[in-house]
Order: C-alpha cells, then structure tokens, then sequence
C-alpha cells in the first residue's frame, strides 16, 4: 500500500509539473520559483495561525536535518547513475561494441525524431504516468500474492 501512495504522489506532482509547463507555456524556473513562494506562504500562514491559537508546534522546521548517511547515499546513487550514463556512452563513442553503438545511434534518432514531432515535457509525462503505472501494478501484484499466501495458511490452518 505504501509503494501505492508513493506512486500515486509522484503522479499527481507529476501532472502539475506537466499543466505547469505545457498549458501555461514556462520553464521551471518560474515552477520553482512558485512552489517556494506556495510553501513560504503557507509556512508563514501556519505560523500565524499557531501563535494566535496558542498551539505548540512538536517539530521545529528549523531543526530537520538528514542523517550523513543518507546525503552520502543520495550522492553516490547520482554519480553511480552519470557513472554509468557516461560509461555507455564512451564504449559507444569508441567502437569497440558495434552492437552498442547501433543500439545508441538508434536511440538517439528515435529521441530527436520523437522531440521535433512532440515536446519534451510530454514525452517526460509520458514516461512519469508509464513509471507510475508499473510501480502500482507491482504493488497490486504484490499485494495479490500476499492474499493468496494468507488464504492457503488459513485453508492449512482450519481442519
């Protein structure tokens, strides 16, 4: 359930990112620039309207922090990733792997084709709401496997 929400988060963050950018024609600077102004101000509202209702806040905003762990770990799946990205590209670049190479240069065709005929916002979408979609079938998937594994301990179970 909770690889559920997750995905279905990302989807609709996903869909004002996209109406953001396509239907009011912006980059995302100005879509940066907005949420931080949305956040700031609604900061700012709650903190009014806790002072006057005399409500305590648990948590103070100022003191959320990451752990080392995990920043090091954010930071070495990114250069894992350009790693990566930067290592096909070199063998492809090369030519020592003809096979790559092909597959990289029809990629790449297919992507500048598909970008002249639809915008590059659409086709990220377009790869958002396909993530989404598998990431909420896995977790019925799962889901569904976990019923059944209940169902046949219940079935043993009972006499």
């Amino acid at each position: 359930m909770r690889e559920m929400g997750k995905a279905i988060g990302l989807l609709m963050s996903g869909t004002l990112v996209y109406y953001h950018c396509v239907n009011r024609n912006a980059t995302l600077l100005p879509l940066l620039s907005d949420v931080l102004i949305v956040l700031l101000s609604s900061l700012a509202l709650l903190g009014l309207l806790f002072r006057q209702l005399n409500v305590s806040v648990p948590v103070d905003p100022l003191e959320w922090q990451i752990s080392q762990d995990t920043a090091c770990n954010i930071v070495a799946r990114v250069a894992n990733t350009v790693g990566a990205a930067e290592s096909v590209l070199r063998v492809a670049a090369t030519g020592h792997d003809k096979r790559l190479f092909l597959r990289v240069v029809v990629c790449l065709y297919f992507l500048a084709a598909l970008g002249r005929i639809i915008s590059g916002v659409t086709i990220a979408y377009a790869g958002l709401c396909l993530f989404c979609l598998s990431r909420l079938f896995q977790s019925s998937d799962r889901n569904s496997e976990l019923n059944r594994r209940n169902r046949e301990i219940l079935e043993r179970e009972t006499p």
